[in-house]
């Protein structure tokens, strides 16, 4: 199929408008992927359904390479300003993608565990921060996870700053989203994978942990962490060392340290 290229001049555009809205989470089917490398990454993985770029963006190496395979794409060429119009970023780099969003759900991990043995995986437990969700993506695929869970009440691990903190993550490693916590936790107990949380009341440091098996790191809310009641549902707590006065550390961070401590042991 041949793209359908349009020069667009005006703000008011029908597909600009539809840029807008998917950027603002008004369409579920869709997201919005702006940048050069999170669009070259999208533009390999994902069913592309809308591509806008500058003529200043043609006219970069890198650019004219994407544009060159975007012959299934439904292109337009904007100014500079009508991509401002859209952007989710304060300083645009001349692409905007718009894509099916990826399929998602327990099918897709019950797949994964196909192909692995002793599987790691994450879980975001009522994680509401974006950036944070995203960038705990990009570490976990980074460390060798096998997939993620995002619980009910999460982030949107699809929205614009997510998928900015998720470098490609987020279009890669497979995903459960709007699970729920007891069903995630019966999902690892009929798998035989262990469940640990990050807490700080527990009494293991994370190196004290024996990752090498079949494990799910739970990662709970930047506000609260887990209840008591949550905490009790997993198979063990841990907690990371921190020198007094500090009592906690941002949940991304927390969760990177962890999951690389899994990492070394499982011989990264």
């Amino acid at each position: 199929m041949k793209s359908r290229e349009e020069q667009i001049t005006s703000r008011d555009n029908a597909r600009l408008k539809h840029a807008r809205a998917v950027r603002e989470g008004r369409i579920e089917s869709e997201i919005f992927v702006e940048g050069l490398r999170l669009t070259e990454e999208a533009a390999q993985v994902l069913d592309i359904t809308d591509f806008f770029y500058t003529p200043e963006f043609a006219e970069t190496e890198r650019g004219e390479e994407l544009i060159k395979k975007s012959h299934n794409f439904n292109s337009a060429i904007v100014s500079q300003k009508l991509l401002e119009s859209i952007s989710d970023t304060k300083t645009p780099q001349g692409v905007v993608l718009l894509a099916r969003k990826p399929k998602t759900g327990r099918q897709i991990l019950e797949e994964k565990l196909k192909s692995i043995s002793t599987p790691l995986f994450v879980v975001l437990h009522e994680l509401n921060n974006p950036a944070n969700a995203g960038a705990i993506l990009r570490t976990a695929e980074a460390a060798g996870a096998a997939g993620a869970i995002l619980t009910r009440k999460s982030a949107d691990v699809f929205s614009p700053k997510s998928l900015r903190g998720a470098m490609g993550a987020a279009f890669r490693l497979p995903l459960w989203t709007y699970a729920d916590f007891d069903e995630t936790i019966s999902f690892f107990r009929a798998n035989k994978i262990k469940t640990i949380c990050a807490d700080v009341r527990a009494e293991k440091k994370h190196t004290e942990i024996d990752w090498r098996r079949a494990a799910a790191l739970i990662v709970g809310s930047e506000a609260r962490g887990l209840t008591p009641e949550e905490v009790g549902q997993t198979d063990e707590q841990t907690k990371i060392p921190m020198e007094a006065p500090v009592e906690s550390l941002n949940a991304a961070v927390a969760a990177g340290i962890i999951l690389y401590e899994a990492a070394r042991q499982r011989n990264f």
